[in-house]
């Protein structure tokens, strides 16, 4: 589950740092850009990149770690 949470962090992040990176006006469906003032947009999706991230290298060592015993 925690993995989930850090692979749509992931999604939100890095597509609303594109869509800011490439210039457009356009909030589309990117959380952050409806919620925030633009002047933090940016730095919004860099954090939920990078938090979203280690969300889902931890949920991937989690899964791991439940199925070392199991064999």
């Amino acid at each position: 589950m925690i993995g989930l949470l850090g692979i749509l962090l992931v999604v939100q992040g890095a597509g609303g740092l594109i869509n800011r990176a490439a210039g457009s006006d356009a909030k589309s469906w990117f959380v952050q850009l409806h919620v925030l003032p633009p002047s933090m947009h940016v730095a919004a999706s860099m954090l939920m990149l990078l938090v979203g991230a280690a969300l889902a290298v931890a949920g991937e060592r989690k899964r791991k770690g439940k199925g070392a015993g199991t064999g």
